[in-house]
């Protein structure tokens, strides 16, 4: 008990030596990056995806699309899991150098998609799984920074990780609405058959990133774990010999409803921003009559928008989680989202436009015959597809409402995040964290996978009111789960009473 009390009293790094600490925030700070290229990863191409599908395939519809943007995640649900084993096990360097060589790999082969003759939409559907396979790597970086952090250093970790992150939703999509000017055509370079334009060049310039950061890991990166106080502990995968301490034994066991829970909540919370960047440039397209190029711009910028306000909520995150902890900060996240989807909703008596034709649209197709493209045109068609049959009587969706929404989602989902994977690794506790960030890792990559399934199926069939609804459904069941929940999600340290809540 003596000694105990005299860890518990003693300063967070008296015994870990300024040379270690100076190490540890340096190889923090490499995942840091890591994180945000994993973003990158995904949102670099999000926004041109559509209409890469449709340059390459004509006949391709948003179904195919929701397959797409799932792609990613399963590749990533797949190999979380596995890296995040690996990563308990072995230094951490060896899975992640893996998983980026398959990230630099997966976005080449991205960009060459348009290349063969046929089947060039299944080219792209894998390019993406292997690129999520990539991307699995986030599970062996939310361990790292759960081992190498103090409780205390936790939130602040997470938040900057998920600032990275962030970062990452920015970059991309500006990347990619930047790169909106260099046009379909583009250069080609005839020696590799590749043709750089306004759909390859960002997967291109991601693959350069990729090979950044596996110099970074190379490197910079040192294996680092620290106790719940702070202490330099011994780690089955550590590398430094500035080893000062032993890892303390494991009194009480792991709460697995709280473990449970918050991987559901977690699958929640990704599932419906999925939702949201699936359906935001096809939505917009439809709502607004914008050409494909204007829908890459557009929703580039304000993606890019959305994310620099993360970084103002990530900073806000670290300075409230402080003053009224981290469930109450989720919770009011999950209100937020809630409010973001039904001011979504489609209400008045104005209709979309739909393509080729100015009919009236709030008459049924039945009575009146669907518009048809006319012959001989190289005109891009713009508006509400008629073969969509909700375009001819569901209210538009003005844009006011959908800015609105972008900003409400774009402070809930943030606030989520960061606390879901706070609230999980506290939960865990001081156990070797790789495999159950994995875990975590493949419940948010399920959402992603089944998410965008699930609204462009719902989308294109029922329309924005019954997709937007059920997704408010979805939120709701959530903020009912977490307040069921919310006296069990405690760390590890403060169920077992070694530290003061």
């Amino acid at each position: 008990m003596e000694h105990r009390e005299r860890r518990e009293t003693t300063p967070m790094f008296m015994t870990s030596g300024g040379d270690a600490d100076r190490s540890r925030w340096r190889s923090i700070r490499v995942m840091y990056f890591t994180m945000f290229l994993s973003s990158v990863g995904f949102t670099i191409v999000i926004t041109s995806i559509w209409p890469y599908l449709k340059k390459i395939d004509e006949s391709a519809d948003a179904s195919f699309l929701g397959w797409v943007v799932a792609a990613y995640s399963l590749g990533q649900m797949v190999a979380s899991p596995l890296f995040g084993l690996w990563s308990n096990h072995r230094p951490r360097r060896e899975p992640l150098v893996c998983s980026l060589l398959i990230n630099i790999s997966a976005n080449i082969y991205y960009a060459y998609v348009y290349l063969p003759p046929s089947h060039n939409n299944i080219h792209m559907l894998l390019s993406r799984i292997f690129v999520g396979i990539g991307a699995g790597n986030v599970a062996v970086v939310r361990s790292y920074v759960a081992g190498a952090t103090s409780l205390k250093e936790r939130t602040s970790a997470m938040a900057n990780m998920s600032a990275s992150q962030a970062l990452g939703f920015i970059l991309g999509p500006a990347l990619q609405a930047a790169l909106s000017f260099i046009g379909e055509t583009g250069v080609s370079v005839n020696v590799i058959q590749l043709q750089v334009n306004m759909y390859t060049a960002p997967a291109l310039l991601a693959a350069c990133f990729g090979i950044t950061n596996i110099l970074l890991v190379i490197f910079v990166l040192r294996e680092h774990c620290v106790d719940d106080h702070g202490n330099h502990i011994h780690a089955i995968n550590y590398t430094s010999e500035e080893q000062v301490d032993v890892a303390p034994e494991v009194e009480g066991g792991i709460d697995h409803i709280a473990v449970f829970t918050s991987n559901v909540l977690f699958f929640v919370i990704l599932f419906i921003f999925a939702v949201f960047e699936t359906i935001s440039t096809p939505l917009s397209m439809d709502m607004f009559a914008w050409t494909r190029r204007e829908a890459v711009l557009y929703n580039g910028i304000i993606l890019a928008a959305i994310g620099f306000q993360s970084i103002f909520v990530f900073l806000l995150v670290k300075v409230a989680s402080a003053r009224i902890g981290d469930r109450p900060l989720m919770l009011g996240g999950l209100i937020l989202i809630f409010a973001g989807f039904f001011i979504l909703l489609p209400w008045g008596n104005q209709y979309p436009k739909i393509q080729w034709a100015d009919i009236q649209n709030n008459t049924m197709p039945a009575i009146r015959p669907s518009p048809t493209p006319p012959s001989n045109t190289s005109l891009e068609p713009t508006g509400c597809p008629s073969e969509q049959v909700w375009c001819l009587f569901t209210p538009v969706i003005h844009l006011a409402q959908y800015i609105t929404s972008d900003i409400l989602i774009g402070v809930g989902y943030p606030t989520c995040n960061v606390m879901s994977y706070t609230l999980y690794s506290k939960i865990v506790g001081t156990k070797p964290q790789g495999v159950y960030m994995g875990w975590l890792t493949a419940s948010g990559s399920g959402a992603r996978t089944l998410g965008p399934v699930f609204v462009s199926h719902v989308y294109t069939i029922l329309g924005p009111r019954w997709a937007f609804s059920i997704i408010c459904g979805i939120v709701l069941a959530a903020i009912i789960l977490l307040g069921a929940m919310y006296k069990r999600f405690n760390a590890f340290s403060i169920r077992h009473r070694r530290i003061e809540d």
